[in-house]
């Protein structure tokens, strides 16, 4: 009977001691509140104010698609071309109290519209000043003074295994809140070189992290525990299109590096002002063409040099200066390996009729 009573008042005692919370003294909960501050926490609110979201509009053409598909008709009789304009967001970083920021090369191409919004709500339009395509990145310009900057560190001191924070806009505003979006984890590899699967780009001594890149981060910050951006999150291995834990990242020494080249005139972006699709067969026995391969203009660009000479759509453009040209591919190859100011031969067909046209590179 006495056995029973204390071990039931031992159970009652137990029960109360550890389901009913004892006070905490001022000084404990001090240290407790304290704790939460971590090393990650204090670099999230660093570089929160310097990051910013990235809003492109950008023209696009596309083929109409018929109702019934046979690739045997598509080829020889493809649909008609038709321009609209889409929308594609990005992160990026203001590197100076005057309004530069950075952002990845990808996010702003053939951009019409660039719109930069700051985690304060606060909206601007930017100005491209340059980018560089085989770098992967961008510098971008809004006018204002006294704006808030991000501590650049040194990418080449990484650590494997150290912790990082990737910072951004990941889906744009889908949140419908400007405020970046913070992940967390670590430095997982450095120096690692990979071919664009997509695009002919090949990204050279990137830094690999597992912290959560998802679309919208790209040209976001990634951040040392010490508050410091060591990298540009730029894209991910994915075959679900969400992170699994394999992003890549621009080292922040190479971006540094770029961006005084793009300041100093050295990484702007040839420009024409020409859209063109390729030439197939059919296309050039509808227009009378003398050529059957070549590139064929689908718009001019206002105010470009091409629109200055007097470019038309449906012009076939079949040589620049000594190169033939036999396609799209061809034509993409030939101006982006031109320098703004360089002076070009042009030689085209209108109207059955051959012609050469001179015209000097411009930049975005």
């Amino acid at each position: 009977m006495y056995k029973k009573f204390y071990l039931s008042s031992l159970y009652s005692f137990l029960f109360f001691t550890l389901t009913i919370p004892l006070p905490v003294g001022c000084d404990e909960a001090e240290s407790l509140s304290n704790s939460r501050r971590t090393a990650i926490v204090c670099a999230a609110e660093r570089v929160s104010p310097a990051v910013v979201s990235v809003s492109v509009l950008k023209k696009q053409y596309v083929r109409a698609t018929p109702m019934f598909r046979d690739p045997f008709f598509d080829y020889f009789f493809p649909g008609p071309l038709y321009e609209r304009t889409v929308e594609s967001l990005g992160s990026g970083f203001i590197v100076s109290e005057n309004g530069f920021i950075l952002t990845n090369e990808h996010v702003i191409e053939d951009a019409e519209v660039v719109k930069i919004t700051l985690s304060s709500g606060k909206e601007y339009d930017a100005n491209v000043i340059g980018t560089s395509k085989e770098v992967d990145l961008a510098v971008l310009k809004i006018e204002d003074k006294n704006l808030p900057i991000a501590s650049l560190g040194d990418s080449d001191s990484l650590l494997i295994g150290e912790w990082v924070v990737a910072l951004g806009n990941p889906f744009g505003f889908l949140l419908e809140n400007p405020e970046p979006t913070v992940s967390c984890g670590v430095i997982s590899g450095v120096s690692r070189n990979i071919r664009s699967q997509i695009e002919d780009r090949v990204y050279r001594d990137m830094i690999q992290t597992d912290a959560a890149i998802n679309p919208g981060n790209s040209g976001g910050p990634l951040v040392n525990a010490n508050g410091e951006i060591i990298g540009i999150n730029t894209f991910i291995f994915s075959k679900s299109g969400g992170s699994i834990g394999i992003g890549f990242a621009i080292p922040i020494n190479t971006a540094k590096r770029t961006m005084q080249e793009i300041l100093r005139g050295e990484g702007q972006k040839p420009w024409i002002g020409l859209q063109v699709e390729s030439l197939n067969p059919i296309m050039a026995l509808a227009l009378g063409s003398p050529i059957s391969k070549g590139a064929i203009v689908a718009s001019v660009d206002r105010n470009s040099p091409a629109e200055e000479v007097g470019f038309e759509p449906g012009d076939i453009i079949y040589r620049i200066d000594r190169k033939n040209v036999s396609n799209k591919k061809d034509f993409d190859s030939i101006i982006s390996s031109k320098k703004p100011g360089n002076r070009i031969e042009i030689y085209l067909v209108r109207n059955g009729e051959k012609y050469r046209a001179e015209v000097t590179v411009g930049k975005r």
